[in-house]
């Protein structure tokens, strides 16, 4: 809720031009004049291309068409694996691969665009030489033709969205892919051909139309600018009440927190596990809770059994550093050489029955041969009794032995795949002894170990998702945090990697047992695993651990319950309905993921453990007094506080703007080339969440909130990170995030207003 009070510090903050009247009443009265105005709406519409301008003008639909040809062959070009034919043009450069496959397509002619093949002929190889060929006939404003090229790309924003990170991706790795003027050149010879279908005439009206829409341009600005005035108040209200809620470190919660606990949990600092901590906090006040980011400082790439490559399991900013093989715990050397060979003939099997299911001729027959029994199929399936999906790389093996597959973490030499290459994975005992070392000082967590440490990383559990990366584990790259919470416990039970921490000052108690478990977010399951290789002598808080797992379970499930529109308060009628929502593959909802997402915290337990922040918070322990040089704060501002905007920002744009930024309605995706999404059979890639992640059907259930970032830290330790790193600091100077500290001497809490410059605010501790 915005209160006066909150506009006029919007007010001072943003020093607004357009107001005559700098005060809440004149802000409020410009917003009534605003709204009652007959000036052009705001939208990416304002500069139109040439097929906006002819459907509006002849109640046509080119632009859309041109949209969904572009889409159709930048689907093939860019195919993963999804289709069985490809498009043998794909080793070119992008541009060049479109024209050759746009002088064959006669469905530009059919659908009535004159010549389209002739036109594309007549143009450059070059996409940049048919760039300028182009503009020479359009002859587009060119005191803004930055703005009109910019146009032509945000028509297909999805496509130059993905060609912009596959040039990221060329810039790190070193390879060539289609650049953004490829994608221009395609999208101006739609528009060239259309003008030259429809003549001279009708160009001539289009420049005459964007001279019109330039002239409003002021009055566009000023409607911004007060915007951003309601925008930056709305956030201020937030921080105003979760200002409120940070406690001063008491003697008594300084006293509990130096006492040796029972169990230590590290949890990712995803905000859905802020509601999972203050669950097993409450259960156990023999408990505490830590947040870290989720791949607790394992950079690797995880291979899965049988597989000759495997997944990222860190931020998507680092690349991995070392390559972990799963094996079977006690498996002898013929044994592992069968299960190994069982692998292998399923996926061979698979991929030939792949080939039969999608071949242009035995399609046909696949659907006499198997329509009945898929009908069967999708009778389970929607009873939730077989639409479950196994765990990558265990499908068709007995669950004796998925339960002995692990990684192994120890440096070896072999073969990933039968009459493959001899490779080297694992890692180094030094390499280890470093990343357990950089791992325990980013979570604060160097001394007075508890009996247990649980390496608590996240995955969740759903059926017929393409979106299902997306609640998984953003700090591994999307995927499920098991891995390397398996290889951190691993790392850091180890007698060698114990040894070598302790020469360098960290001393880990020989009555301490790491633990790798996951939380499920979807059922709000805690899974352990590797329990067989924890000695006798920790079965005790083994099961201890187990037990206030399961309450707190419960305890999160109760309070998530009601946002998933389940009322019943039975815990167990609660776990039932919401573990048959991970199986429901018609579910559109099956949690919410990090809906709410609204600030991210790096401070002492402490400072917001009497706090319910309802999973709108993104939670990271630190200790600037551990911290001397500032190399965690500086780890901290670059990977986790950098990640949490970029979420923070994909749901602020799918909420604000679903159909440009977002993905739509969820019930009618397509997936395209297995690495995107299309509404329905064709249109523009989606870039964003589908409606469904932020709506609830009748009222928004994500609030468009910049992400507010509070560091317990010293002014100098900040301004150094952000003087040191150009990209950080821009997020924070041109306030795509809101940058507050607390001081750490005395609790009191300053908001980062630009070139070192901080505003005392008030908090519960300032009263």
């Amino acid at each position: 809720m915005i209160n006066d009070d909150d506009l006029n510090q919007a007010i001072g903050l943003s020093e607004p031009t357009v107001l005559t009247d700098p005060s809440a009443a004149g802000c409020k009265a410009a917003l009534d004049d605003m709204c009652a105005g007959d000036d052009k709406v705001i939208s990416a519409e304002l500069l139109p291309t040439f097929a906006d301008f002819v459907d509006a003008d002849q109640g046509t639909t080119w632009a859309s068409f041109i949209t969904d040809e572009i889409s159709k062959w930048c689907a093939a070009y860019f195919d993963q694996g999804q289709s069985a034919w490809r498009m043998p043009w794909r080793a070119l450069p992008l541009y060049q691969a479109w024209k050759r496959v746009a002088l064959l397509d006669r469905n530009p002619e059919i659908a009535g665009l004159a010549n389209f093949r002739l036109v594309i002929e007549t143009l450059p190889d070059n996409s940049e030489e048919a760039i300028q060929q182009m503009l020479k006939v359009c002859r587009p404003p060119e005191e803004n033709l930055p703005d009109f090229l910019h146009r032509q790309l945000m028509s297909v924003s999805g496509w130059s969205g993905w060609i912009q990170y596959q040039m990221r991706e060329t810039f790190r790795h070193d390879r060539e892919k289609a650049t953004l003027a490829d994608l221009l050149a395609i999208r101006l010879a739609y528009d060239y051909a259309l003008g030259r279908a429809l003549g001279e005439d009708s160009v001539v009206a289009w420049r005459i139309s964007l001279d019109d829409v330039l002239a409003t341009s002021t009055s566009v600005n000023q409607r911004l600018e007060l915007l951003n005035v309601f925008q930056l108040a709305y956030e201020i209200g937030y921080q105003r009440e979760l200002l409120a809620t940070l406690q001063p470190a008491s003697t008594e919660t300084v006293a509990a927190s130096a006492a040796r606990k029972a169990v230590q949990a590290v949890f990712c600092i995803d905000v859905r596990s802020e509601v999972y901590r203050r669950a097993l906090e409450t259960v156990s006040a023999e408990s505490e809770t830590l947040g870290f980011a989720g791949f607790f400082g394992f950079p690797i790439e995880y291979i899965p059994l049988g597989h000759p490559r495997g997944n990222s399991q860190c931020p998507v900013l680092i690349s991995p550093k070392f390559s972990i093989r799963e094996s079977v715990s006690g498996a002898t050397v013929s044994e592992l050489g069968e299960i190994l060979e069982k692998r292998w003939l399923r996926k061979r099997l698979y991929k030939l029955w792949k080939s039969f299911k999608n071949s242009a001729v035995s399609c046909f027959s696949y659907v006499e041969i198997a329509g009945l029994l898929f009908g069967i199929k999708l009778f389970t399936d929607t009873l939730g009794l077989t639409r479950p999906v196994a765990k990558p790389g265990t499908a068709g093996l007995d669950k004796a032995i998925v339960r002995r597959i692990g990684p192994l973490i120890n440096r070896q030499r072999g073969r990933l795949v039968a009459g493959g290459a001899v490779v080297e994975t694992g890692i180094a005992l030094s390499e280890r002894i470093e990343l357990a070392r950089n791992a325990l000082q980013g979570m604060g967590l160097t001394g007075n170990f508890a009996r247990l440490v649980l390496l608590c990383g996240h995955g969740s559990s759903t059926v017929n998702n393409p979106y299902g990366s997306g609640l998984d584990c953003g700090a591994c790259g999307g995927h499920s945090g098991e891995a390397n919470a398996r290889v951190a416990a691993a790392t850091l039970n180890d007698r060698e990697v114990r040894s070598g921490l302790a020469a360098q000052g960290i001393v880990i108690p020989r009555d301490t047992w790491f633990v790798a478990g996951q939380h499920d977010t979807t059922t709000d399951e805690i899974h352990l695993f590797d329990l067989d290789n924890a000695p006798q002598a920790f079965a005790a808080e083994l099961a201890q651990l187990s037990a206030w797992l399961n309450q707190a379970s419960q305890l999160a499930r109760l309070e998530r319950a009601g946002g998933l529109g389940i009322t019943s308060r039975d815990q167990a009628d609660v776990a039932q309905a919401i573990t048959a929502r991970s199986h429901d593959w018609s579910q559109v909802r099956p949690e919410w993921g990090l809906t709410g997402n609204a600030a991210f915290i790096a401070a002492p337990r402490e400072r917001t453990q009497q706090a319910t922040f309802n999973g709108r918070v993104f939670l990271h322990n630190y200790d600037a007094r551990q911290d001397k040089d500032g190399a965690i704060l500086e780890l901290i501002m670059t990977a986790p506080m950098v990640v949490a905007s970029w979420i923070n920002l994909q749901y602020y744009a799918s909420t604000v703007n679903n159909k440009l930024f977002g993905s739509g309605n969820k019930v009618i995706h397509n997936v395209v080339g297995t690495f995107g999404i299309l509404q329905g059979n064709g249109g523009d890639l989606q870039v964003g969440l589908p409606w469904q992640s932020v709506h609830d059907g009748q009222k928004l259930r994500h609030e468009p909130l910049r992400l507010t970032v509070l560091l317990e830290a010293s002014a100098l330790a900040i301004e150094n990170v952000l003087n040191k790193h150009e990209a950080v600091r821009q997020l924070v100077d041109h306030r795509w995030l809101h940058l507050f500290r607390i001081d750490p001497d005395n609790g009191r809490c300053y908001r980062y207003l630009g070139n070192s410059a901080w505003q005392q605010v008030e908090t519960a501790e300032a009263h």
